[in-house]
């Protein structure tokens, strides 16, 4: 693995851990402005930096992680970061474990010249039929 790509694995592993510990100031540390969590899945959903922010450390819980072969690949200042991942999480009281393939882009910004996550898709294989509505109800500009 080159350089860049440990630099960009490692990123996700700190925004991993802080997702798992529930801290927010990191992640908020790590997340752009203009952050959006995207499931793709059937009915697709999204969360905005504050949602996400606030779901990720109340309702949408990761217990544990685990990237199976990851893929990293620059394009200037962007990096886009694939994996097929399994997920140890809840969603409030549903159970949302299993495998998802996790697609995340960051950005290194010009002025302080650190890289941001800008934007994360989650798929799913299945077709849970819960999961877009339970997003959508995290939706803080609702």
């Amino acid at each position: 693995m080159d350089e860049f790509s440990a630099k960009i694995e490692a990123l996700e592993h700190l925004w991993m851990r802080s997702w798992v510990q529930r801290d927010r100031n990191q992640m908020k540390a790590l997340a752009s402005g203009d952050f959006i969590f995207l499931l793709g899945s059937k009915t697709p959903a999204i969360l905005d930096r504050a949602s996400w922010l606030e779901a990720s450390t109340t309702r949408f819980r990761c217990s544990g992680y685990r990237f199976n072969e990851v893929y990293v690949r620059r394009h200037g200042n962007i990096a886009v970061f694939a994996t097929h991942m399994t997920l140890d999480a809840t969603l409030g009281d549903h159970d949302w474990s299993g495998d998802t393939w996790l697609m995340d882009l960051w950005h290194k910004s010009k002025i302080r010249r650190k890289w941001r996550i800008v934007e994360r898709t989650l798929s799913r294989p299945d077709t849970d039929e819960k999961m877009p509505g339970e997003i959508r109800s995290m939706q803080l500009w609702r």
